[in-house]
């Protein structure tokens, strides 16, 4: 499945969660699922359950299905398996490390749709240099800095007094820069609406 590129509306009301942030997303505005009358609930199988966890996490980091399943079975897997590290707690740390996501977390975008296109685009420097990949997997110590010409422009005149990144990112709105300080820790897992190890345990399945 490549990535979807229609009504994001449709998706969080498929889902019944508010998968990327604003209130405009949330479900819970319309009733039912998506559709002009809406669609019956299935039956609840464990298969389903597994299924819409997947989908859950797959779309709230807008990847494609073959980008997620090798993340899920080849990357997370590989490396908590060299590090001796829980498969669940390596794969949240993954998706949080996507360029597009520091962007989104760090404050910068107000939604992962919004960051993937600012990164796609060029805005911002990584350590210094042209990077324009959103996939990109950060480290510690990566400095992400938007480029001079863009920082007077309305898209980065940005309300922060109420925002406040996560522990792990350091996010300075005046010089308009993110440094990655450690890797996410175990609040991002317990933060998702999804269990991951439900996850894992669908590509386990397959």
């Amino acid at each position: 499945m490549s990535r979807h590129t229609g009504a994001k509306y449709k998706l969080c009301r498929r889902e019944g969660v508010n998968l990327f942030g604003p209130e405009k997303y949330d479900p819970k505005n319309r009733r039912g699922g998506p559709g002009q009358h809406g669609q019956a609930k299935p039956r609840m199988s464990e298969y389903y359950k597994l299924l819409r966890n997947k989908q859950v996490l797959k779309r709230m980091y807008q990847m494609s299905e073959k980008q997620f399943s090798n993340l899920v079975n080849i990357t997370s897997k590989k490396y908590a398996k060299n590090k001796s590290q829980d498969h669940d707690m390596v794969l949240t740390q993954f998706l949080n490390r996507r360029l597009d996501n520091v962007v989104l977390r760090a404050g910068f975008a107000r939604t992962i749709m919004q960051a993937r296109q600012m990164v796609v685009h060029g805005h911002f420097l990584l350590n210094g240099k042209k990077h324009n990949v959103p996939s990109y997997f950060v480290n510690i110590g990566d400095i992400l800095t938007l480029k001079p010409a863009l920082q007077s422009s309305a898209l980065y005149d940005l309300d922060t007094k109420n925002y406040q990144s996560p522990v792990w990112l350091s996010a300075n709105f005046t010089n308009f820069e993110i440094k990655v300080l450690e890797f996410p820790g175990e609040t991002e897992t317990q933060g998702l609406p999804v269990d991951v190890l439900k996850v894992i345990e669908f590509y386990a399945r397959a």
